[in-house]
């Protein structure tokens, strides 16, 4: 993951790129001892809502909460090798996205650290040992922690992302680090009880991993399974039809896309 260090947010987040950026719900105080504060969620089209939520009343560590209805949506995995875009680019190569976020974390060449699955095409060597899996199998797609065992990148496969942390595992915290963790940008995949896909992005200082993974189960979002993709200078996430933009600081070469069925 690239752009570490602690971010200039406000300012160069509005400043990334040329595209809006807001708030889906203007920030309200509340009061300290509010261990957690929530919208309502909010339909921006059939099959696909929003809410946000606030780990400890905390503004600044807000999560934009997408559930995604799986049999109105479908998901793509689109991986340029050594041909990163900001979310402007990808926002020009796919122009019919409902959503657009950040995926694999990669390396200094912009190729994708563990498994891309793109229309049925692989690339990359899949993780065995850590984190989980995004992936859509015979038009289904899932998220699959590695507690499970990693699941099989076979010819059934026709989209995967990779990512770790694994955050939630069967309804509870996964991911036990050091409590004073970074706090930090975030994007996060989930699967919810009712196999609802959930995409959860912190644009701002978001909580630290342990934080995350602690706080997800004590929400009424009914995860089953959370697995944390790359985040930091890379999160961003784009949902046009509620004039939502969040551009990265750095260029991506993976995004996970969402389209009408």
């Amino acid at each position: 993951m690239r752009g570490q260090m602690l971010l200039l947010l406000f300012a160069g987040l509005l400043g990334a790129c040329n595209l809006p950026a807001k708030s889906p719900l203007a920030p309200t105080a509340a009061p300290a001892a509010t261990a957690t504060a929530l919208s309502d969620w909010e339909t921006i089209a059939v099959g696909l809502e929003w809410r946000t939520l606030r780990p400890d009343g905390d503004g600044s560590s807000q999560l934009v909460v997408l559930r995604i209805d799986p049999r109105r949506y479908r998901f793509r995995a689109i991986y340029h090798a050594g041909a990163p875009k900001s979310l402007a680019g990808w926002l020009e190569l796919e122009p019919n996205a409902s959503i657009i976020i950040n995926a694999n974390f990669y390396d200094r060449a912009n190729r994708a650290l563990g498994a891309v699955v793109s229309d049925g095409r692989l690339s990359g060597n899949a993780y065995q040992s850590r984190g989980g899996t995004f992936l859509v199998r015979n038009g289904a797609p899932s998220v699959i922690g590695f507690r499970a065992g990693p699941p099989p990148i076979d010819t059934t496969v026709n989209q995967a992302v990779q990512g770790f942390p694994l955050l939630v595992f069967n309804g509870e915290q996964a991911y036990f680090g050091s409590s004073e963790g970074e706090r930090n940008r975030r994007t996060v995949i989930a699967e919810d009880a009712n196999s609802n896909i959930l995409i959860l992005v912190a644009p701002y200082f978001g909580p630290s991993l342990q934080d995350l993974s602690a706080y997800l189960p004590s929400t009424d979002l009914d995860i089953v399974t959370a697995v944390n993709l790359d985040g930091g200078g890379s999160t961003m996430i784009a949902i046009p039809a509620a004039d939502y933009f969040q551009p990265s600081f750095d260029a991506v070469p993976t995004v996970l896309a969402v389209y009408p069925r």
